[in-house]
């Protein structure tokens, strides 16, 4: 095998692919990158078994082949050679050689015939999603799922379409994120649950310049192709939380409150809260006004801002961090808050439509 192609695009398609790499695998090859040379284009791709992502840029074409190369080496050499070209050649004992400018390296590769096939999806459902949309949704709705967690269907969003509707949602026990949106499609009403890993590099990978997202849905497995990438994922198998019983219905208290004045009010309380000193953030609705307090060991803190308050006066406590998160993914200028009591969940939600909501558990407090 032997090709000469831009070094810097090379340097991009190896960064990205590479994110799916696995770093430590009893299968030596999938800790590599395959590269495929043939009909003037060379195709990159990174597998751990779960997640693969692969793409393909212009090449001189001397001779094919296939070579599975080390993907932490690589990245680093290609992106610290010194030419605008480069060329990449491996012999029959699989010994490549990675030229460019006056810079050359000699490195062992690894055989291809151990690199696992990857998962197809034959006769899946096709649907387009107009890409910043679906990036949006994604950054609005991943930041809820569970990072460790003995249910695996909490480290992942799922997805309902079903008439021309598409709602996202995530949750990790303790706090809920739904997005919706309108999309173009009318068939059977679909549901299905894809890992916060695999959404968070579509983001990373979706550009201002690709208006669409097409995605190839199968019972195990999705495709998600994002321009010259496509990402290949298997989908979490399990029975999704119903949701639905975790959210209010009715309220005792009702609060409107710039969104902005809160979460700056909220993030200057939590100044004084370190992973050390875990207290939670004290609320009072009552009489138009938030009282925002929060007291340490070592600290104490008290604000007050202007809100809306609707019903009855309400005391309650909150993880600084779930509610900063589900502020700054907020999207609108006021955000209305109700609750029931203080040991219930509370619901965050636009003014004037549903396009999102958050749930956050409280957190007890103890004087």
């Amino acid at each position: 095998m032997k090709f000469t192609c831009s070094t810097f695009e090379l340097a991009v398609a190896c960064s990205t692919v590479a994110k799916a790499v696995s770093q430590k695998a009893a299968i030596p090859s999938i800790e590599g990158i395959l590269i495929t040379a043939g009909e003037e284009k060379v195709s990159l791709t990174g597998y751990d078994l779960e997640l693969a992502i692969t793409t393909q840029i212009e090449a001189a074409i001397a001779e094919e082949g296939s070579i599975v190369i080390d993907a932490r080496t690589l990245c680093e050499i290609v992106r610290k050679m010194p030419g605008e070209t480069i060329t990449l050649s491996a012999d029959e004992r699989k010994l490549c050689t990675i030229q460019s400018g006056n810079s050359e390296f000699s490195l062992n590769g690894i055989g291809v015939e151990d690199y696992p096939e990857l998962p197809s999806v034959q006769n899946g459902t096709e649907i387009e999603i107009d890409t910043d949309m679906f990036s949006k949704m994604i950054r609005k709705t991943v930041f809820a799922c569970a990072v460790v967690d003995t249910r695996p269907v909490f480290m992942g969003v799922k997805f309902e379409i079903e008439d021309n509707e598409l709602r996202m949602i995530a949750l990790d026990g303790f706090r809920l994120a739904i997005r919706k949106e309108k999309i173009q499609y009318d068939g059977e009403a679909l549901e299905f649950i894809v890992p916060a890993k695999t959404l968070n590099e579509i983001v990373k990978i979706s550009s201002e310049s690709e208006e669409t997202i097409s995605i190839s849905l199968g019972k195990r497995h999705i495709i998600f192709n994002v321009g010259a990438y496509s990402i290949i994922s298997r989908l979490i198998e399990g029975q999704f939380l119903n949701y639905s019983k975790t959210i209010l219905s009715g309220s005792k208290t009702q609060t409107v409150v710039s969104t902005d004045t809160l979460l700056k009010a909220i993030e200057r309380t939590a100044i004084v809260i370190t992973d050390r000193v875990k207290s939670p953030v004290r609320c009072i609705f009552n009489n138009n006004e938030i009282k925002i307090s929060c007291i340490t060991n070592t600290a104490r803190v008290n604000d007050r801002i202007s809100a809306s308050v609707l019903g009855d006066k309400l005391e309650i406590g909150f993880n600084s961090k779930y509610f900063i998160d589900a502020l700054k993914n907020a999207d609108c200028e006021e955000v209305k808050i109700e609750m029931i009591d203080s040991i219930k969940p509370i619901k965050i939600t636009p003014v004037d439509n549903d396009s999102f909501l958050f749930i956050i558990m409280p957190v007890r407090l103890t004087v």
